[in-house]
């Protein structure tokens, strides 16, 4: 497995400190009630309006702050410093929480970009700087929003995208962990009643525009949630025939057609974020397990074959340095 070191680190930063505060090209996730809602991008996110969408430029952010924290001597380091004070203040976020008042946007960025931006705030709290207390009451607001909308949600989202229920109850759990233990106590229950009983994993994926595997994400989420032994028992129904080199789809990374085609283009992110899921859960089943080292050669080829391409075209290059991360780091 490629490990992260300064080169790599400064190789992320520089691609995200190129698109954190490119404000075009640019792809609202935005209803208009009326002719005054038709207004630019910065208008409507004054920190969050780079890197092609809101939820790309979260991450970014979250990205560039572990970076920064992991290797405090990087050459990009006080240029993250320095964006992060311009942007990261109260003022500017008070700007973000005036948007998730406006009608219609109760569903914005919902969960995905949601878990981000608890993300970042736990990263940013780990700081010694500002950030995460000015980012706070974003924070705050979509921990309420976690809240209410967990208990409504009859049947989890189990697609590969934006969407996929676990991929979000992971980064929101991980944060709710330091901030918010009600929230943790909520998600694990949602987590073991929607996930607890599932076995005999098919695995049907990739669909074309996955970044994500429906499969592995659900099986990390259940090793945050499950106590070891009780986790090794759930996964060992869930995907039992691992041992054989099934389902196949998990262990081959995807094709990447046309790195310049935005859907097509999450298929490194597939391939990025498996490597991490592969790693992670063999992690928490340890090395005694039967699969360990097939898990462990899947998470190395997962990350061969997108990790040379993270910049090729900004269809992916606004966003796989985070995945990346995720792969290099966890």
């Amino acid at each position: 497995m490629t490990a992260l070191d300064p080169i790599l680190a400064a190789r992320f930063a520089r691609i995200t400190l190129d698109h954190i505060g490119r404000e075009y090209p640019y792809k609202l996730d935005h209803i208009l009630t009326g002719p005054h809602d038709a207004v630019t991008p910065a208008t409507l996110h004054p920190i969050f309006h780079g890197s092609f969408d809101w939820h790309s430029c979260v991450h970014g952010w979250w990205q560039l702050l572990t970076l920064r924290r992991l290797f405090p001597d990087l050459p990009e380091a006080e240029a993250i410093a320095a964006r992060a004070d311009a942007r990261l203040t109260p003022a500017l976020v008070a700007g973000e929480l005036a948007y998730l008042d406006r009608p219609m946007s109760a569903g914005f960025e919902r969960p995905y970009g949601w878990a981000w931006l608890l993300a970042l705030h736990a990263e940013a709290m780990r700081h010694d700087a500002p950030w995460g207390g000015a980012l706070a009451p974003l924070a705050a607001a979509f921990a309420a929003r976690f809240a209410a909308h967990l208990p409504r949600l009859t049947y989890p989202i189990r697609v590969g995208t934006h969407f996929n229920t676990a991929f979000a109850l992971m980064l929101a759990r991980d944060w709710a962990v330091e901030h918010d233990a009600a929230l943790v106590t909520l998600i694990d229950d949602r987590a073991r009643d929607w996930f607890g009983q599932d076995r005999g994993c098919q695995a049907w994926e990739p669909s074309g525009d996955d970044f994500l595997s429906p499969a592995l994400t659900e099986a990390l989420l259940m090793s945050r949630v499950l106590p070891a032994p009780a986790f090794a028992k759930w996964f060992d129904a869930f995907l039992p025939d691992l041992c054989r080199g099934e389902p196949a789809t998990l262990f081959t990374p995807a094709h990447v057609s046309d790195r310049s085609d935005g859907k097509i283009a999450h298929l490194d992110g597939l391939n990025l974020s498996r490597s991490w899921c592969w790693r992670s859960i063999a992690a928490a089943l340890g090395a005694a397990h039967p699969v360990a080292t097939d898990m462990a050669e899947a998470g190395r080829r997962h990350l061969a074959a997108s990790l040379p391409h993270l910049d090729d075209n900004y269809m992916g290059s606004h966003w796989l340095a985070t995945f990346a991360l995720l792969a290099t780091v966890g």
